[in-house]
């Protein structure tokens, strides 16, 4: 993975001598990877002294950072539609396919994981919770386009996303509060303490040069997002619902695997599902209240109903697996699988 940071200067060059779209692209691609599992890497040295409830919040904050910048990038070029895919990608990766091959690899080698079921069933509520905030805007949409008449409600669209936003920011702050003070003890899960190998100082260094190195790649990439899906024949709807997620996963993917290892399904659980409800209920409101300031109005309407199934898919999926507080490595394929038959129906999908 240290190699791939090879690929930093390499597309700060193809960028200064501006070398072809697709060039510039990939190679901001493969860099990401390395600076999101630096992120990563340096958030769970941070995390590691602060247990498996907030260890698991760091994780999942500072895991979303990168996809959090990417997408502002995104917004900042215009590109609504990729940022709403790549929103509901991320939500997609997480759930499915982070939580599916953690609770796989981690149930090849222990024959049964057990993990807190109150906190597990308070995230997978909350994601139903924000599942229903995510329908209701599009509901709006459509009421207002088939029973009022309205052929283009974008003003009231972006008014009433801004409102949903507020509610859903509310609701994470009140979960926040929930989990680290008044009901801290109730969700605690087995492993309090890990083990550091990095200061903090040098693990909060870290963090930082390697979130400025994900800023300068995600901008290289987004400038040339649309060349580069153009001469390698993929939609932009298709890079921002599978690839951007998984690029923008891998500080998750390899912080949830790592501890599903060695049987701390908490901090996997936390992670994973964590993750997917600080983009639901966090950093999708973000965008919409940074779009509002910047001049790119963005809303929470989702029209296209493969996307709206899949959200329904996962976390109805994700509800069924958590809800005994155990899992084995079938559910791991299981959650796999839906992941591989959503991705192949969003790349045949005509965008």
């Amino acid at each position: 993975m240290m190699l791939l940071l090879l690929a930093i200067p390499a597309a700060l060059l193809a960028r200064w001598y501006g070398l072809d779209g697709v060039w510039q692209f990939l190679l901001s691609i493969v860099a990401l990877l390395p600076l999101a599992s630096l992120m990563g890497e340096s958030t769970e040295e941070l995390a590691a002294r602060a247990g498996s409830i907030v260890g698991g919040l760091m994780n999942a904050t500072f895991g979303n950072a990168a996809e959090l910048l990417i997408a502002f990038f995104a917004l900042q070029a215009g590109k609504i539609n990729v940022v709403k895919a790549s929103i509901a990608g991320s939500l997609l990766a997480n759930l499915l396919f982070v939580l599916g091959i953690s609770i796989f690899v981690g149930g090849v080698k222990h024959h049964r994981q057990s993990f807190n079921k109150q906190a597990a069933g308070l995230l997978a509520t909350l994601l139903t919770l924000s599942l229903l905030a995510y329908i209701l805007p599009t509901l709006f949409d459509m009421a207002q386009r088939t029973y009022y008449g309205i052929t283009n409600p974008i003003t009231s669209d972006n008014k009433y996303s801004l409102i949903v936003a507020a509610v859903l920011i509310a609701v994470y702050l009140a979960n926040l509060l929930f989990s680290l003070v008044t009901h801290r003890d109730m969700l605690i899960g087995s492993a309090e303490k890990e083990e550091t190998r990095w200061t903090t100082a040098y693990s909060l260094g870290v963090l930082l040069i390697s979130t400025v190195g994900v800023a300068l790649m995600a901008e290289i990439m987004v400038a040339n997002l649309e060349e580069a899906t153009r001469q390698l024949g993929l939609t932009e709807f298709f890079v921002g619902i599978v690839i951007l997620p998984v690029v923008g996963n891998v500080a998750e993917q390899f912080a949830a695997v790592k501890f599903a290892i060695v049987n701390k399904m908490d901090l996997s659980v936390q992670i994973a599902v964590g993750s997917s409800l600080q983009i639901a209920l966090l950093m999708a409101p973000l965008l919409v209240v940074t779009g509002s300031l910047i001049g790119r109005p963005f809303n929470l309407v989702f029209l296209n109903p493969l996307v709206l199934t899949a959200l329904v898919a996962a976390i109805f999926i994700v509800n069924a697996v958590v809800k005994d507080g155990e899992t084995h490595w079938l559910e791991g394929v299981m959650l796999l699988g839906v992941y591989a038959l959503l991705t192949f129906a969003f790349f045949f999908a005509p965008h």
